[in-house]
Formats: structure tokens, C-alpha cells, sequence
């Protein structure tokens, strides 16, 4: 009878042990593959706002790297794929012979695309999900938050004025990322 109890109590802790070396393992790659996730859709929301109504005064050009960067792994190996190559070789097509009716709006969203497909081996192997990576992803976070700041003439006014809770929010969200994969990294 004593047995029972005492095998509940080993097989607890053992579950217990489990647990925390599951998630100090894996709570800090859990927790930057979410945040990149995050990331990704912030920089996307972004590109979208700017070729909306809510245009801004930001270079959302810069969002095209930081996407190559943090984009995840499977997103970034679908669009690397044949269904980038297509949809690549569409966007060049209609921009070289039709000209007339390529929208501006498509001009950044094909660029990613061109980026994502022919980019070497090179950069994809050894500067994304480095280190390298990460430090560009906040090189590129600090100066779009700074310049929307600047832009809208100060924090607070980024915060209050109508356009700027949505663009500060979204510039906030792609901070989060490579702060997190850097404190991840050295800790």
C-alpha cells in the first residue's frame, strides 16, 4: 500500500522536473519564434497602413529587410518556393510590360518578393536567425520609432494625435522581437 503512494510521488516529480526543463529550454525559443510571428505581422501591418489613407512620414522601405529577417521559417520557405518564383516572375512581368497598370502600391510588396526569392544562399543561411540578423531587426525598429517620434513631434503627440497610437503601436511590436532574441541569446 505504501508502494502506490511513494510510485505517485516519484512519478510526480519526475513530471515536475520535466516540466521545468521543458520550459527553460524551450520557453526562450518559444517565446522568440512567437515574438517573430509578432514581428513579421507588425512590419506587414505597417506596409499596409502606409499605402492606405494613413500615410506616414516614415521610410516603410526599411520594412522590407526587416521582414527578410524576421519572417518565419515556413512563411519565409513558401514564399522562397515555387509559389514565390510565380508570383515574382508575375510582378516583373506586369512592371516591365505593363507599366501603366503595375499600382505604386504593389512597388515595396514586389521588392519583398524579389528579395525573398533570389536572395543567396549566403544571406539566408548566415544572417537570418543570427545574430547579425537580429541586430539589423533593431537597427531598423529603433530607427523607424525614432523618425515617427521625430515626425509627429515628440512621444506624446505620437501617442495622441489620431494616425500615431496605430503607427507607434506597430513600430513598438517590431522592437519587441530582436529584444527578445537578444536577451534569449546572451541569457
Amino acid at each position: 500500500m505504501t508502494r502506490v503512494p511513494l510510485l505517485q510521488m516519484v512519478v510526480s516529480i519526475k513530471a515536475t522536473r520535466l516540466i521545468h526543463h521543458t520550459a527553460k529550454l524551450g520557453g526562450k525559443g518559444l517565446g522568440t519564434s512567437f515574438f517573430k510571428w509578432l514581428a513579421s505581422f507588425a512590419a506587414i501591418y505597417l506596409l499596409i497602413l502606409d499605402r492606405t489613407n494613413w500615410r506616414t512620414n516614415m521610410l516603410t522601405s526599411l520594412l522590407v529587410p526587416y521582414i527578410f529577417f524576421s519572417l518565419p521559417e515556413g512563411i519565409f520557405d513558401l514564399v522562397r518556393g515555387d509559389a514565390g518564383k510565380w508570383i515574382a516572375f508575375v510582378a516583373v512581368v506586369l512592371r516591365l510590360f505593363f507599366p501603366r497598370h503595375f499600382p505604386d502600391w504593389l512597388e515595396i510588396p514586389g521588392s519583398l518578393i524579389l528579395l525573398l526569392v533570389a536572395a543567396p544562399g549566403f544571406f539566408v543561411h548566415s544572417l537570418r536567425d543570427h545574430l547579425a540578423g537580429v541586430v539589423i531587426c533593431l537597427i531598423i525598429g529603433c530607427y523607424l520609432l525614432q523618425e515617427h517620434i521625430r515626425a509627429s513631434g515628440g512621444f506624446r503627440n505620437s501617442l495622441t494625435q489620431s494616425h500615431g497610437i496605430s503607427n507607434t503601436l506597430g513600430i513598438v511590436l517590431l522592437l519587441v522581437f530582436p529584444v527578445w532574441a537578444m536577451l534569449a541569446r546572451f541569457f
